[in-house]
């Protein structure tokens, strides 16, 4: 295709990013690039944004980062036969090798080689991304770009819910950004009974009720395990799905986990947790599942179809819309939480 495009470039060691005219990406024979619609900012992207010492550790600026998006094919590779041009797309950010054992066995979302989108490679803060066709997933003509742009981290929120039974469970959602108000939709829309959400942050807890959260907890003000004493009888969740990495959050995750429940953890925390694993883990017959990604391809079926039947209805956390040459105050947004998903519209 050739020529100039706008982009959010990660410039440099340091914090921040600008938008800078970088060259369209050409594609491989087995690439397809896509004119980006919608693009929303991830917590990945803010840790990478504010140079941190994992994003210090893991990228390598310049170049354009961003993940999660939707767009339109305006070019395909000479052997893509599965994307046509005008098809309505988003993508499976998690670059795989295909050859690993975990790969070979149905279980690529944790191939021992993934690379990201957007991390490791050129990412989506621009105009055009080009894309591996083996990770494009096609959208229904119908679904509005900025819906269809997060149904990637919308991907994790089912992936941590689902990754075990909910239904007529208590399940606790301890981390309420955007994933984790993701996640309260979809553990309603699997026939969770209760669904109760923890956060520090009013503004999210107050999405978290929107999205069907039977209850909505600030961890600051109420003590959490004696609010799920309370609303279990005694008894404990059936489930925790950790999405706060906070050591302290998380030691009440388990400490609120009901014996024989189940703790699935999509949080990254920064450093070493120490639990008591004798009594919170071990005498409770706890079952602890870590998450990543989404399985490829079963969540997104998953996700397409929640979005798409309107079980799940993502819009009111989509709560801001900016420019890509507006990106500063969607970050602004992010770091400080006053929002829920930010689009940026190239």
């Amino acid at each position: 295709m050739g020529g100039k495009m706008k982009a959010v470039v990660k410039h440099h060691h340091g914090y921040g990013a600008k938008l800078q005219m970088v060259d369209i990406p050409s594609i491989a024979e087995d690439e397809v690039l896509i004119k980006v619609k919608a693009t929303s900012i991830c917590g990945t992207d803010v840790h990478i944004y504010k140079w941190d010492e994992w994003s210090e550790s893991r990228v390598n600026p310049p170049y354009v980062f961003g993940h999660e998006f939707s767009g339109e094919v305006v070019e395909i590779g000479s052997k893509v036969t599965n994307i046509s041009i005008g098809d309505s797309v988003s993508a499976e950010t998690h670059l795989v090798c295909g050859k690993c054992s975990q790969c070979l066995t149905g279980s690529a979302h944790i191939c021992k080689n993934t690379k990201i989108i957007g991390v490791d490679t050129q990412g989506c803060f621009a105009e055009y991304v080009a894309i591996p066709s083996g990770n494009i997933w096609v959208n229904p003509k119908e679904m509005p770009f900025d819906v269809a742009a997060i149904q990637e981290p919308m991907g994790n929120a089912v992936h941590t819910v689902l990754s075990g039974d909910v239904v007529g469970k208590t399940v606790a959602i301890i981390g309420c950004g955007p994933i984790g108000i993701m996640a309260v939709g979809v553990a309603k829309a699997a026939g969770a009974a209760q669904v109760i959400a923890f956060d520090l942050n009013d503004y999210r807890l107050t999405l978290a009720k929107m999205m069907g959260a039977t209850t909505i907890v600030n961890s600051k003000i109420d003590d959490p395990l004696h609010v799920v004493q309370k609303l279990t009888a005694g008894n404990g969740v059936d489930v925790v799905c950790e999405m706060s990495g906070h050591p302290i959050a998380m030691n009440q995750g388990f400490k609120m986990v009901t014996n024989g429940g189940r703790v699935s953890i999509l949080s990254l925390p920064v450093r070493p947790i120490e639990f008591d694993v004798t009594n919170d883990i071990v005498f409770k017959g706890v079952t602890v599942k870590g998450i990543t990604g989404r399985k490829m391809f079963e969540t997104w079926q998953q996700v397409s179809s929640l979005i798409h039947s309107g079980q799940v209805d993502v819009k009111p956390m989509i709560t801001h819309h900016f420019s890509l040459e507006e990106f500063e105050k969607g970050f602004d947004l992010m770091i400080e939480g006053n929002c829920g998903k930010v689009v940026l519209h190239p």
